[in-house]
């Protein structure tokens, strides 16, 4: 299954969109990891630097596929066990609208008391797995975060780079010189192995 096709599924679920969590965690993600520059450029200052963009590093290398899968899969066992309790509420539900004219007023209240107890715990229950979701994410992007800084760290002293910065949505990049960006490095390096 695509990750597109994963987020679409996730995202379907009432509790939380654990789709737009994954989402979330890559930007974050992208937002604190640092990048290198693909050339030797040096600013104004005359201060070697580069540029790299980590989202694409997530989305591009087998080590950030992975992990976009392990956070899927995840999100989407948590969300079957939640659309599980949902059909189990809804049937409920079914059963007691069909059920309602031949009870007397004391089953009625003891059903109605059932249901709202058995919604209560449901979500709690989502609650719970958005929490899962969310600690799963933490753990998976952070393990990866710190493969970027260390394949960038060997990859900014090979080339000489004194400051690497990133680029990308929430960065503080606007703009840079192409010849700046070792994104392509990294993922190449990422997939040779060398994280």
């Amino acid at each position: 299954m695509s990750k597109r096709n994963v987020r679409q599924q996730a995202g379907r679920c009432g509790w939380h969109h654990a789709g737009w969590m994954i989402v979330m965690g890559a930007t974050l993600l992208a937002g604190g990891c640092a990048g290198s520059a693909e050339s030797q450029s040096t600013g104004r200052s005359g201060l070697p630097i580069g540029v790299m963009e980590p989202q694409r590093v997530l989305s591009e290398t087998d080590a950030g596929k992975k992990a976009l899968e392990s956070l899927a899969t995840f999100a989407k066992s948590r969300q079957a066990l939640v659309e599980s309790e949902e059909k189990e509420l809804r049937r409920m539900e079914e059963d007691f609208m069909k059920q309602a004219s031949v009870l007397s007023a004391n089953a009625k209240k003891e059903r109605e008391e059932q249901f709202r107890r058995r919604m209560t715990e449901y979500q709690q229950r989502a609650n719970q797995m958005n929490r899962e979701v969310q600690e799963k994410q933490k753990e998976v992007l952070e393990g990866f975060r710190g493969k970027i800084e260390k394949v960038v760290a060997r990859l900014a002293q090979q080339m000489g780079l004194a400051v690497v910065v990133e680029k990308g949505r929430g960065s503080p990049t606007v703009y840079y010189d192409a010849s700046l960006d070792i994104t392509t490095k990294v993922i190449e390096e990422f997939n040779k192995g060398g994280q």
